[in-house]
């Protein structure tokens, strides 16, 4: 018998940590729920407090949890470093971009909170943390080749170098920058198939 079973319930689950729930819902995905529950309504007060909007702020929280369960798989545990302060990294830097980009396009909006500025990560943050993924960019991925889509993350999203995509995926230089080329042939195929 594995962790889980056919009889595991999410009752059965309550007494994990977020951490334990996390990685288990890389391979079970239904699971991720449990982390949306405890950390949903306390992730929108934040981000509301940071956007002054609810629509906005639950816009950023849709975002925040893709994020994280994209790199679920990424979250390693360290001393430190918890699922929470992981979390709430990515939130603010969401919610911070987002705020720029409504600064923007708005011309108004009240100052930022100073303890707002404090709370951001510096500018050598985790590569996915810097992200702007959007649901659109994670729908165009899950259409293609799961190869070619792995490739793209790795280079694009990751920041990898070739020589170390070629390293972990078993494969020469040429070759990585063969399939990021045809990946990125793809993206856009897959793109266009969107938008018909």
């Amino acid at each position: 018998m594995g962790l889980l079973d056919e009889h595991t319930t999410h009752t059965d689950l309550v007494g994990k940590s977020d951490e334990e729930i996390l990685a288990l819902s890389v391979a079970y995905p239904d699971l991720f729920s449990i982390i949306l529950k405890r950390y949903q309504d306390a992730f929108l007060r934040k981000a509301q407090s940071i956007l002054r909007s609810r629509e906005d702020a639950e816009e950023v929280v849709q975002e925040v949890f893709g994020k994280i369960y994209l790199y679920a798989d990424k979250f390693v545990v360290q001393e430190g470093a918890s699922f929470s302060s992981w979390g709430y990294r990515i939130l603010m830097n969401t919610a911070f971009t987002r705020y720029q980009k409504l600064k923007k396009e708005r011309k108004v909006l009240q100052p930022l909170d100073p303890e707002v500025y404090e709370t951001l990560s510096d500018t050598k943050m985790e590569q996915f943390e810097r992200l702007e993924l959007s649901d659109y960019v994670v729908s165009v991925l899950s259409k293609m080749p799961e190869h070619l889509a792995r490739i793209l993350t790795k280079h694009f999203i990751e920041g990898k170098p070739h020589k170390e995509i070629a390293e972990e995926e078993g494969i020469s230089v040429g070759a990585v920058k063969t399939r990021v080329h045809r990946a990125k042939e793809s993206f856009r195929r897959s793109t266009h198939s969107l938008l018909a």
